[in-house]
């Protein structure tokens, strides 16, 4: 898998979809808050798995936290972190499979990269992208030449 780079100045607005979202279902985005920390992390070594949720646990202990959530009501329905495996990277994030295709991942991916962008940075890098026509189309990011061999590259791996 390969990083993507995202010019932070440029960011599309996600208030269209957030608006809808929020009357049509009645969803909520928001910055996580510390109590929630067992909740979220449970969720996402559920839904995502032991990295993951490594990552979250790390995005919890920044001030303040570097995770957004989607909710609707009391149930989590995405997820998206920032700065958690290295300075300046977005990552990772997750939506519900059920949740899919209504616009929760744009939404959470803008609000990270604006707290990124709210850090200083003009520039973000998206790490180990699986689907970069989403991140392409979403944000414009594009492929970084040459970054197959990125900071996964001796991750740790259960036998």
């Amino acid at each position: 898998m390969k990083d993507m780079l995202v010019r932070l100045i440029d960011l599309p607005s996600s208030l269209d979809i957030e608006k809808r979202l929020s009357n049509k279902e009645g969803i909520i985005f928001r910055r996580a808050i510390a109590p929630e920390k067992a909740l979220v992390c449970d969720w996402v070594m559920e839904q995502f798995g032991a990295y993951w949720k490594s990552e979250v646990e790390v995005a919890f202990s920044r001030q303040p936290v570097s995770c957004w959530i989607a909710q609707r009501g009391n149930e989590i329905l995405g997820f998206a972190c920032y700065e958690s495996t290295a300075k300046n990277f977005f990552g990772p994030t997750g939506t519900l499979e059920s949740e899919r295709g209504k616009g929760i991942g744009k939404v959470l991916l803008i609000k990270s990269l604006e707290s990124l962008r709210e850090l200083g940075y003009v520039y973000a890098i998206i790490g180990g992208v699986g689907p970069a026509e989403f991140y392409e189309k979403a944000v414009g990011a594009t492929i970084i030449d040459g970054s197959e061999i990125s900071i996964y590259q001796h991750l740790l791996r259960k036998s």
